[in-house]
């Protein structure tokens, strides 16, 4: 079946106009469909919650990163473009950015003046820069550049059969009972495995509890070395301060074990825990981000592994310092 991907093209707006018409129309070409984030307002919540839903809709995401940082949400204190790329990663979307190259936004500037430059928050920029590189990335100097990029991404991506994209009615066949001997077979294969683990777990259980202890302390000694910047605005002494981040998970662990969500109306503090100190300790399997059933925001929750290592802190009286 011929499949159409829908891809949302996301970046800040004024700056970079020729680049999205130069993306969308290369999706176009390619007989996809394209979305973006010039059907909607920025700065608007409501319009936020419009946007994660187009994403969640959309089989590609794409970032176009020139410049300029974009407009802050002003809770957490990241841009909204910054919220969207974000978005995506935390909700597994296939996506790739295509990033201007230094020499190409020097003449940008020169031909179009400072407003093509961010002047307002340039370290955020280039931490949001680095972040964008360390994925699916590339440069451009001009819109042809892009356009490349976007044949060739959207070249792999078709190939994906886990993409859903579009289908023209005509072309779907009745699969059902293909689809109901798939869903027999799986729930055999699943009984099996369930029973292979239990007989696994039966015979690995003495050295799961040793390497086990041995796992939480080298990770009690990973956190007490990682320094995470509280702002100014949550200090009771009105600077910014450096904290281990031993010591913040450890502090927040009744919040952190409720759960901390990014549904609009959270408190800076809980902000702070979404954005900044809970993808911190996911990284080391101590929090996951989850869907919750029923809304549109995400949830993070602590995992066992999070369960075990503050079990294992407070048996052993670990010091956060």
């Amino acid at each position: 079946m011929k499949r159409k991907l829908q891809v949302f093209v996301s970046s800040t707006f004024q700056d970079l106009v020729e680049e999205r018409q130069a993306a969308v129309s290369a999706i176009l070409k390619s007989g996809h469909i394209p979305a973006g984030m010039e059907l909607f307002t920025s700065g608007d919540k409501s319009q936020m919650d419009t946007i994660q839903k187009w994403i969640d809709e959309s089989d590609v995401y794409m970032l176009i990163l020139g410049g300029r940082y974009g407009s802050i949400e002003p809770t957490s204190g990241v841009s909204y473009t910054e919220l969207e790329y974000e978005y995506a990663i935390e909700h597994d979307k296939p996506l790739f950015a295509v990033v201007i190259n230094e020499d190409a936004l020097e003449t940008k500037v020169k031909t179009h003046g400072t407003e093509m430059l961010e002047r307002e928050n340039p370290s955020q920029l280039e931490m949001f820069r680095q972040k964008v590189l360390s994925n699916i990335s590339s440069f451009f100097d001009d819109t042809k550049d892009i356009k490349l990029c976007v044949y060739e991404s959207l070249s792999d991506f078709s190939s994906n059969r886990d993409l859903k994209g579009w289908v023209s009615a005509g072309e779907i066949a009745n699969t059902q009972s293909l689809l109901d001997e798939i869903g027999r077979l799986n729930g055999d294969l699943s009984d099996v495995k369930e029973q292979l683990e239990d007989a696994q777990k039966r015979v690995a259980e003495p050295q799961k509890n040793t390497s086990l202890t041995e796992e939480l302390e080298e990770l009690s000694k990973v956190l007490k070395n990682i320094e995470v910047t509280l702002p100014e605005h949550l200090n009771s002494g009105g600077e910014a301060v450096t904290k281990k981040l031993l010591a913040l998970f450890l502090a927040a662990k009744e919040s952190l074990i409720v759960g901390i969500t990014n549904q609009h109306g959270i408190s800076e503090t809980q902000s702070f825990f979404y954005h900044n100190l809970c993808p911190k300790l996911a990284i080391h399997g101590l929090m996951q981000n989850e869907k919750i059933t029923g809304v549109r925001y995400r949830r993070f929750v602590i995992t066992k592994k999070g369960m075990d290592f503050l079990a294992y802190v407070e048996r052993k009286n670990v010091p956060s310092k």
